[in-house]
């Protein structure tokens, strides 16, 4: 198994297939964008390739994610390999992913996290820069009518969207899905527009529990999130303290980036690059002797990570959402 050293398992990786993104959310990434060249991205060799050094090492769950992953092309292909070997979830802003869903049902898509951050089709248009609502309203009354998990990610903005937390909380009324409050965070390659420390989660909280009453799940080993369920609803609710990151300490979790970068805390700088290390014929033992080199150096928590950058925070498309 993979280890760190602070004796955290390693069995979950965030895996972005591209940059590239058909929105221009403003959390997110600035308007104009300098997108990588292909040759610079993993191929998909390279990604299974690593997927299988990583589950051999115990990792069992990979999340694929971007910019947007249905832009890079035979998407579908990829995940028909990494069903094979791992269990395999995807996040998306659901504007090109419509026309898949019935395939990610047969290929048993373990979930979809869908980013919406507004139920108002002009503030949408504000929010991303692009007027693609209809198209996401879409692709989430289609995951409900096929009955893959749904994860509803909204990103709580100071003066942007929080008159929106209770009409978000209502979704779970009628619908099975679970509806996620996430702190801002400073990756918007912007260095501005960042409200996240006066909306934390418990200010979030508190704000959905004027209109509702709000009962505490048990959450799941690892969860990021703090569940809740509304009494006669369907689905639930969680809040993710992605600012005030409070789950540091159970993390089980690392990421790579587009072009192979290793991230062992999203809050951290590259440790690695898993892309020149396999294009220089090491071995898959090396490759994970050098990743397993990399856990043992992980800092505590994101804060003591975010400490030890040097260069601003990079935009979150780049990191991989």
């Amino acid at each position: 198994m993979l280890i760190d050293n602070h004796h955290r398992v390693i069995n979950y990786v965030r895996l972005a297939v591209t940059d590239r993104c058909n929105l221009r959310c403003t959390y997110c990434m600035p308007e104009k964008m300098q997108f990588l060249e292909r040759e610079a991205l993993l191929s998909y060799e390279e990604i299974l390739r690593f997927m299988r050094v990583l589950t051999g090492a115990g990792v069992s769950k990979v999340r694929i994610t971007g910019g947007e992953p249905f832009l890079r092309k035979d998407l579908l292909y990829l995940l028909e390999e990494l069903v094979k070997i791992s269990g395999v979830s995807i996040t998306t802003n659901g504007v090109l992913t419509a026309p898949y869903i019935p395939q990610l049902k047969a290929l048993g898509i373990q979930q979809v996290n869908l980013s919406l951050d507004t139920l108002q089709a002009p503030k949408f248009f504000r929010i991303t820069r692009r007027d693609q609502f209809s198209a996401v309203q879409q692709t989430l009354h289609r995951l409900l009518e096929h009955d893959i998990p749904v994860k509803l990610n909204m990103v709580v903005m100071d003066g942007v969207n929080t008159d929106e937390l209770t009409d978000f909380a209502a979704l779970t009324r009628d619908h099975p899905l679970s509806v996620r409050f996430i702190e801002e965070m400073p990756f918007n390659g912007q260095g501005k527009g960042f409200s996240g420390i006066n909306w934390h989660y418990k200010r979030i909280l508190d704000t959905i529990r004027v209109a509702y009453p709000l009962e505490k799940l048990t959450d799941a080993p690892n969860s990021t999130s703090l569940n809740y369920s509304i009494p006669g609803h369907a689905g639930s609710i969680g809040v993710i303290p992605a600012y005030s990151r409070t789950f540091c300490g159970s993390c089980n979790r690392i990421r790579v980036t587009p072009t192979g970068n290793l991230k062992t805390c999203l809050y951290g700088k590259d440790v690695m690059n898993v892309r020149d290390l396999m294009r220089q014929n090491v071995t898959d033992e090396e490759l994970l002797q050098h990743l397993q080199a990399a856990l043992y150096q992980r800092f505590a928590d994101g804060f003591a990570a975010a400490a030890d950058r040097q260069a601003p925070a990079e935009s979150m498309s780049v990191i991989g959402g």
